[in-house]
């Protein structure tokens, strides 16, 4: 695995890229539209790209710049703080110190380039402190060192406390893989799926072909339509909403897959039970495992979210096996890396339900009680926990 800002360095050590004010100015409209209207970085940013004229290597520039500055806002907060007395400071002004802080930091663009080209993107009555603020921080940004873990890591102590009451020495590791800019990986049929969400899918591997499957929580798509072409199976993918319904054809219709949209609660799916060769339920979680593709999930996720879904997820654990015919597959996953939203769950899966008995894991999976995890610090991709089950006659 690379080193941390390995990535962005690469990304950005190019002066042609790394000295274009018109990128900064783009970056900084997504990361006021995420402060401001509490919009998501990962549906704000290719927004605003579509809406530029920028070329397509000014776009990765733009989205390292906000994936990035967002990922470490608690790091450069602090190194930004150590130099402002006032209080009153603007937000875009704020989102510029923060950007050109991460420049200084964990790239290799010129500082010079940095601190001119992040100056020439706000507005002309900010420039002056601009100036002065990152001026001072660039002085010792490459070595100054953090005075805790959490501000290091750029997470909420209390995540960090979680993480490590949960992962042990691992929790470190973990976050600083997370840290990380995403890989974007693409299936052979041009779907593009963290490689952690595709080893769910291969879980299935043993269903025969031609089996139907029933996808509880499929939204937007691409667990659904992977097992379907895995498996040459038609696939129920059930939904809620109608609009996220709609992401699960466009899904089936871009992979030519068997993956059928069904708006519906999948509490109480209004499917034929005792039928279905495999089921799944990728549940509602607090998606602690993806935050390097969701960097701003950090920031909006608290302590109290932790386990506040785990009623939820047994019940869509106890709807699936309803749907199971006795000795088909059912498997229970989640983006998270918490005991909480893992273990506890299967605690009572196995209190309430008898008949599933549980299926080993095996490699990359690493066993974690009846089930098996994927950690980002060994794994390239996404956290990921999941336990499989078969339904006894």
């Amino acid at each position: 695995m690379s080193t941390p800002g390995a990535t962005a360095r690469n990304l950005m050590a190019s002066g042609s890229v790394s000295e274009g004010v018109e990128s900064r100015r783009v970056a900084l409209d997504v990361l006021d539209r995420v402060d401001r209207d509490g919009a998501y970085a990962n549906l704000a940013l290719p927004s605003r790209l579509a809406e530029s004229e920028l070329d397509a290597r000014d776009r990765g520039f733009v989205t390292e710049l906000v994936y990035g500055t967002l990922r470490r806002r608690r790091s450069v907060d602090h190194l930004v703080d150590r130099h402002v007395e006032r209080t009153d400071v603007e937000l875009r002004v704020r989102n510029a110190l923060r950007m050109g802080a991460y420049q200084l930091r964990w790239t290799d663009v010129a500082d010079h380039a940095a601190v001119d080209a992040t100056v020439s993107a706000v507005p002309k009555r900010a420039r002056g402190f601009v100036n002065a603020v990152l001026r001072k921080v660039a002085r010792d940004a490459s070595t100054y060192q953090f005075p805790t873990d959490a501000l290091r890591l750029s997470v909420p102590d209390w995540l960090l406390d979680r993480l490590r009451s949960d992962l042990g020495d691992r929790a470190v590791p973990v976050i600083e893989a997370m840290n990380e800019r995403a890989v974007v990986h693409t299936r052979p049929d041009g779907y593009r799926q963290d490689t952690a969400s595709q080893e769910v899918g291969r879980l299935f591997a043993e269903v025969a072909d031609g089996s139907v499957i029933a996808d509880l929580c499929a939204a937007p798509g691409g667990k659904a339509t992977h097992i379907a072409g895995l498996l040459g199976c038609s696939v129920a993918a059930l939904d809620r909403h109608a609009h996220r319904a709609k992401l699960v054809d466009d899904a089936a219709d871009l992979t030519s897959t068997a993956a059928m949209a069904v708006v519906a609660d999948a509490t109480a799916p209004p499917l034929r039970p005792g039928v279905f060769d495999g089921v799944l339920v990728d549940a509602p979680c607090s998606g602690l495992g993806s935050l390097r593709r969701r960097p701003d999930a950090r920031w909006r996720i608290t302590a109290d979210d932790i386990g506040s879904l785990r009623d939820l997820q047994f019940d869509l654990v106890a709807a699936a096996r309803d749907l199971l015919r006795p000795g088909g597959i059912l498997v229970f996953s989640v983006c998270t890396l918490t005991d909480a939203e893992s273990l506890h769950v299967d605690d009572r899966v196995a209190d309430a339900f008898g008949d599933l008995l549980p299926v080993a894991l095996s490699e990359p999976w690493e066993q974690h009680g009846r089930g098996g995890r994927l950690l980002p610090d060994r794994f390239d991709g996404d956290g990921m926990t999941a336990f499989a089950y078969r339904r006894s006659p």
